[in-house]
């Protein structure tokens, strides 16, 4: 493939989200990658997708809602989250983050995902 390079996060736009979280965002053709940070506190709603999620903390910790279950997830961990599951997530400490999905979250692509916008 000509078009395969190695790509930095520090390279990559940031979007500004609700509660001072930032993302970051790479694709594939059929795989997405979000680098997320979440200062302490920082919320996310409960929603689902189509997609299958396996987040991995790289510092920190969030605390993710599944089905009325309370999961901590800390740095060094991973958390495998179903498509269709609803969830949300709590940073517990200030947190740095990847977000893998399958397929792609098409709403982060063309900015449809308004429960995470400000």
């Amino acid at each position: 493939m000509d078009n395969m390079k190695a790509i930095s996060w520090d390279n990559i736009e940031q979007d500004n989200l609700i509660n001072g979280i930032k993302r970051r965002i790479v694709t594939g053709e059929k795989v997405m990658l979000g680098r997320i940070y979440f200062p302490k506190g920082a919320k996310v709603p409960s929603h689902t997708h189509e997609s299958e999620q396996v987040t991995h903390v790289i510092t920190g910790c969030l605390k993710f809602l599944i089905n009325g279950q309370e999961i901590f997830v800390s740095a060094g961990q991973t958390l495998v989250i179903p498509s269709h599951e609803e969830h949300s997530a709590e940073a517990i400490e200030e947190t740095d983050e990847i977000d893998t999905f399958s397929p792609i979250r098409t709403d982060w692509l063309d900015g449809s995902d308004a429960y995470i916008r400000e």
